[in-house]
């Protein structure tokens, strides 16, 4: 096993820990230094899952060996997205006390897992030099 085979296992892992982490934690003592950009929870939301989807493709894409191909990785890592996105909104409003779930919130998550895996699927859709078996 080399490490560099697993980076976007790695990678995913790693994203979806830091997505739950900073979704579960109060930031209500955070200094923003009178930063105050309207709707700005909803761009991070979208970059989140914006990201969750390619790295949930090119994760399946690893770990099938290219076999699954690139419409099916990105429908998988969507669903896994949009899903994993209601799952912490549920959390956010029954087990903590700092946050609360918002529709608003689950819409911008699932269209960055949209938008991310139509990224995919533009790469990998054979226009383009990427190729998405090994």
């Amino acid at each position: 096993m080399v490490l560099k085979d697993y980076r976007f296992t790695i990678g995913f892992s790693i994203w979806i820990a830091i997505i739950t982490f900073l979704s579960l934690s109060s930031f209500e003592d955070l200094d923003t230094g009178g930063l105050n950009i309207p709707h700005l929870d909803k761009v991070v939301h979208f970059i989140f899952y914006f990201v969750a989807a390619i790295l949930g493709s090119l994760f399946l894409k690893e770990n099938s060996k290219g076999l699954l191909n690139p419409l099916k990785a990105a429908l998988l890592a969507t669903i896994f997205a949009v899903v994993y996105g209601i799952v912490i909104e549920v959390i956010q409003s029954v087990f903590t006390q700092n946050r609360s779930g918002e529709l608003f919130d689950v819409l911008a998550n699932s269209l960055g897992a949209f938008c991310g895996a139509g990224l995919i699927i533009i790469l990998f859709s054979g226009k383009t030099p990427l190729k998405w078996k090994n």
